[in-house]
């Protein structure tokens, strides 16, 4: 289980620092296009189309990481009060409850979605835009693959506690 475990953090760390370098060059990218629209008049429709392939790798597959970093959205007026035993149940429950369901959800609505935009190797509609937006498209399910991964991981660590006891907390790979 902890073996488990260490390679679902190891692979979502690593997926998370890969994505942390599309921001840099995705504020590059913008600030060429900016540039080369208004200072010379000139633009070039993939290399706008870019940011928003990158913009949407970011957010899509980086939900995991930002799942296994705690960087999602959380009441926590009672669970910051809570102890590791108790956070373990609530996080456990979420996760069987809500999580995984909304991923296997998001899966299978976006298979026929994805599988199509294959099957056609659908293009961009402008001219001169990137011809692949079947791979934007299949960032969908990747997304849902990726977040039940981690929502496993989640699972398996607070399985850890539950059995364990309190003491037992699980770190993350980072």
């Amino acid at each position: 289980m902890r073996a488990t475990l260490r390679f679902i953090d190891a692979f979502t760390e690593a997926t998370g620092r890969v994505l942390a370098w599309c921001i840099p060059i995705m504020m590059l990218v913008t600030a060429a296009v900016v540039v080369m629209r208004y200072g010379f008049g000139y633009g070039l429709t993939a290399m706008q189309e870019s940011v928003s392939y990158l913009h949407g790798s970011v957010f899509m597959l980086g939900a995991a990481y930002a799942l296994k970093h705690g960087a999602h959205v959380r009441v926590d007026i009672f669970y910051q009060r809570f102890s590791p035993r108790q956070r373990a149940w609530i996080d456990s429950l979420g996760t069987l409850i809500f999580l995984l369901p909304l991923c296997g959800l998001i899966l299978l609505s976006s298979w026929d979605f994805s599988a199509k935009a294959w099957e056609i190797r659908e293009a961009s509609v402008e001219p001169g835009g990137i011809p692949a937006v079947f791979l934007l498209k299949s960032l969908i399910p990747l997304m849902a693959v990726n977040l039940a991964l981690q929502g496993l991981a989640e699972l398996l660590r607070n399985a850890l506690v539950l059995i364990e006891g309190d003491g037992a907390e699980v770190n993350r790979a980072d």
